[in-house]
């Protein structure tokens, strides 16, 4: 268990955070607000996945392993997206099970299995596949990377 409390998980963790924001947000949009309240709820959570998915990867690039190599961006990319279909795949079969198969069909069981239980179990697929698959650290014995310049805001604003 150790050796998955890294400086990285805390970044991780906020980024992931920003994403369920959005995630929970786009997904109880398109379930309250008509015309998509019809929508059905598994289409609602792809589109909302989406949109989060959009965010955490720029989120986790930039900010939680910003100083690892990027290596080839298209394969990177590839890989986060493989990897968070796979993840969301948890919060399919959850919302699935409660939904369709249980009969547990109002928006707070919705909710719990898709975005509590269902994301949380793909929170910890994605924090590993991230860490050692996509964003994978440089080969031992190469150099490390140039360290980065802060962000600098302009002196003026027009």
């Amino acid at each position: 268990m150790r050796r998955f409390l890294t400086p990285d998980l805390l970044p991780f963790l906020v980024v992931g955070g920003i994403g369920y924001v959005v995630d929970v947000a786009v997904f109880n949009v398109l379930r309250s607000i008509t015309p998509w309240s019809t929508m059905d709820p598994t289409i609602a959570r792809t589109m909302a996945v989406v949109a989060a998915m959009c965010v955490t990867y720029i989120g986790n690039r930039t900010i939680t392993w910003r100083d690892r190599p990027a290596g080839d961006r298209k394969t990177e990319i590839t890989l986060f997206i493989v990897f968070n279909i796979i993840g969301f795949g948890f919060s399919i079969a959850t919302l699935w099970l409660s939904h369709d198969v249980l009969g547990l069909t109002s928006r707070l069981a919705d909710n719990i299995s898709a975005n509590v239980i269902g994301l949380g179990l793909g929170t910890v697929f994605r924090y590993v596949s991230y860490k050692y698959v996509v964003f994978r650290p440089a080969p031992a014995g190469s150099a490390p990377p140039p360290p980065r310049e802060p962000a600098k805001l302009p002196d003026t604003i027009s």
